[in-house]
């Protein structure tokens, strides 16, 4: 499984949310605490600064190989301050089949379209589902599916959902495209009889707002001819959690210093969204309810959270 995080807020120096914290998105990558797998496919980032020319445009960064050895991410995390940010660790499960390559590393932006999307999942029988999601692809988009993984599907689905794909939708908009994505994904797994657990953890973002949504098909459901094949990914809803306030940073407190939020969600003016808590104090974080997206948007510079369940 792979792992990802989502900030918005004030801006912060990207080193903060990847290499520095007790269990940064790059240390879950090798060291992580909550679902024990290593994420060793590549890493991806999408970062929005107000201060740099055309803020409406990312920082974009991708690469295959591992993000703690590389050199020219730490080098620029050091350096680079956003306001949003969507990073992602891909996790994948040995196999000669899977391919390690810069077209699979998230996140999945096609171009003209402000919305990126990054995924921590796996949808049984992808190869079989293709043809079938395929017809609910908007032609525009399908020559922009360049990589193998069903994250990106996903992505195009979603994409192809919206109203103007090339504007940034509002919330409900963005709410809508998601749950239409999950319904044309289980009306293709009803006739292919696809039954297995199967987890779809996404976050979304434009740079304006990000969603998060923590979802699984049949969840508990998984093939037991073979227990040595089933992992402990199916046996566990994925995690998610988020945490609001403001200054986010190293703080002293009574063990010693430690990241943190401070101020409490009554003063946030900031939140981070990943897949397990960044700090070694996990008191101010709330885990994501099952079978729901989360919405974030800044009014009057804080966090407006809104929770929808899905079908």
């Amino acid at each position: 499984m792979c792992r990802a995080l989502l900030y918005l807020g004030q801006p912060v120096l990207l080193d903060n949310l990847l290499f520095q914290p007790d269990s940064a998105l790059v240390r879950q990558s090798y060291m992580p605490k909550m679902l024990h797998m290593l994420n060793l496919a590549g890493f991806g980032l999408r970062a929005w600064d107000p201060q740099s020319p055309s803020p409406q445009t990312p920082f974009t960064y991708g690469s295959p190989s591992l993000p703690v050895f590389d050199r020219n991410l730490k080098n620029l995390a050091e350096k680079v301050q956003a306001s949003c940010v969507l990073g992602h660790v891909r996790g994948v499960a040995y196999s000669t089949t899977v391919d390690i390559s810069l077209q699979n590393v998230h996140p999945f932006q096609f171009p003209g379209v402000p919305l990126a999307m990054a995924h921590n999942g796996d949808l049984a029988r992808m190869a079989e589902m293709k043809p079938l999601l395929a017809r609910e692809v908007n032609p525009r988009w399908l020559p922009h599916i360049r990589g193998t993984t069903d994250s990106e599907w996903i992505y195009a689905l979603i994409v192809s959902a919206l109203p103007d794909a090339t504007r940034n939708p509002t919330r409900d908009e963005l709410l809508t495209a998601i749950a239409h994505a999950l319904e044309v994904i289980r009306a293709a797994r009803q006739v292919l009889g696809i039954a297995l657990s199967s987890s779809v953890n996404l976050f979304m973002t434009d740079g304006t707002q990000l969603a998060a949504v923590r979802y699984c098909f049949d969840f508990g459901c998984y093939a037991t001819d073979d227990p040595t094949r089933v992992h402990e990914a199916n046996l566990n809803f994925l995690s998610l959690w988020y945490t609001l306030g403001s200054r986010y940073g190293l703080h002293d407190g009574p063990d010693g210093a430690e990241w943190r939020m401070t101020g409490g969600a009554a003063n946030a003016d900031s939140i981070i969204v990943a897949s397990e808590p960044l700090t070694r104090d996990t008191s101010t974080w709330v885990e994501v309810p099952e079978y729901s997206a989360l919405h974030v948007e800044l009014t009057g510079g804080a966090p407006a959270v809104t929770i929808r369940y899905l079908d």
